[in-house]
């Protein structure tokens, strides 16, 4: 089927949605693989960054980096929330994807301490915020665009995508990983070796923006209402749906910055395991979320978001302590893969429908605002410094089980979001 666009000019339908799949997948997978990959090789900008003479503390200085970008996420999802309810979804994701090419540029150029001293870890904080400010606008715009672009009954597979493109991200970062610390000895890793994920993720960037800038805005949002101040409307008319937003979104936020960002860093640290084998774990869950997202987002356009919601965080909910007791108990290559592919199908479960969800809670004209805000409060408050709060509470309590107690609170909080809080509509 053809339409007409601004230009006067025919468009496929069925096109402009396979080029906005792609467009935000390559873009999305592109900023969370330079956004994640600073988690991946946190033990080493560690060292090269902030050294103190002490393991455990440059650790919790890296990790804390790590967590900076998330202070200005809020504001990064509001102010181009809003920017993408105003001036439209293809400028917004444009924008965002400029950004992280930024932030990515100056971490993998960056001189260590040893070369320039203080200016090194500054360097890497404000590289890290625009990073932040770019990934808090990314997540709303994208689930607005292609929530928008998708055909009737296709809501969630069209938006399963973005966590496919995070699975993809957490693989690919762990195949980098992988082959560097397999490939390269210890001094070349920390020299030059870390640096190849980043650098090779700007070569993504201009491809990414490039498509970005050529495609076609969603009709649902040339023909829908605007508002004049998105962030008001949200505030003053849709507070329940923000809060029961932000509620669902902390499971996924847990499940993403703990099961996959900061498992490498545990494995390490607390079981004791070489960088190498927690890369390979990592493979095996980011390989699982990028196969079964779809078909999770597929599944519940056919039977609905709710019972696959509830269904996987009640899973989680009672399968993280086990989990966790077994790598905890039996550390090794095996048990971290089992681990990771368990987490992983659960993970795809709740996620594939999630954004779909999310985006039948507001209406057109405040929907990326709404969702930018729910998302990055979520992600800022449990997700961002999850890594450093990890780190002290295993350090301080002695306890390698502290990750669960973590996991297990975000499953209970955002099973509860959604048994009283989502609303399903009768036709999905």
């Amino acid at each position: 089927m053809n339409t007409v666009n601004l230009a006067g000019n025919y468009v496929d339908e069925k096109s402009a949605r396979r080029r906005a799949i792609v467009a935000t997948v390559l873009g999305n997978g592109f900023e969370w693989f330079d956004f994640m990959v600073y988690g991946f090789f946190a033990i080493t900008i560690a060292k090269l960054f902030f050294p103190t003479g002490n393991d455990l503390t440059s650790l919790m200085l890296s990790v804390a980096t790590f967590g900076v970008g998330f202070l200005v996420r809020p504001f990064g999802g509001i102010l181009i929330g809003v920017y993408s309810d105003r001036a439209g979804r293809k400028a917004a994701l444009s924008l965002t994807i400029l950004l992280m090419c930024a932030g990515t540029a100056i971490i993998g150029l960056a001189p260590t301490y040893s070369q320039i001293g203080m200016a090194a870890p500054c360097l890497i904080v404000f590289a890290r915020l625009l990073q932040g400010f770019s990934a808090g606008g990314e997540m709303g715009t994208a689930t607005a665009f292609l929530t928008e672009h998708a055909p009737k009954g296709k809501k969630a597979y069209y938006s399963s995508w973005i966590q496919t493109s995070i699975g993809f991200a957490v693989l690919l970062g762990a195949c980098f990983g992988t082959g560097i610390t397999l490939g390269l000895s210890t001094a070349d890793m920390e020299s030059w070796g870390w640096r190849i994920p980043f650098l090779s993720g700007l070569l993504i960037g201009p491809i990414g923006f490039f498509i970005r800038r050529n495609l076609e805005e969603t009709p649902v949002f040339l023909d829908a209402e605007k508002s004049k101040t998105p962030l008001a409307d949200v505030l003053r008319d849709y507070p329940w749906q923000a809060f029961a937003s932000f509620a669902m979104v902390v499971l996924w936020t847990v499940c993403i910055y703990v099961i996959l960002f900061y498992m490498p860093t545990f494995s390490v640290k607390v079981l004791k395991l070489p960088q190498s084998a927690s890369f390979i774990a990592a493979m095996v869950g980011g390989g699982v979320i990028t196969v079964c997202s779809p078909f999770t987002g597929w599944y519940s356009d056919k039977v609905g978001r709710k019972w696959l919601l509830g269904g996987a965080s009640a899973a989680m909910l009672v399968l993280a302590w086990p989990l966790f007791a077994m790598i905890v108990k039996a550390p090794s290559v095996a048990t971290l893969c089992v681990f990771q592919a368990v987490f992983g199908v659960l993970i795809a479960i709740y996620t594939g429908p999630i954004l779909a969800a999310l985006s039948e809670t507001f209406p057109t004209k405040v929907l990326s605002t709404g969702l930018s805000v729910a998302y990055n409060l979520a992600v800022m408050t449990f997700g961002g410094f999850a890594s450093l709060i990890l780190t002290w509470l295993i350090s301080t309590t002695g306890t390698s089980m502290a990750p669960a107690f973590y996991v297990i609170f975000a499953a209970a909080f955002s099973l509860l979001g959604v048994l009283f809080g989502y609303r399903q509509p009768k036709e999905v």
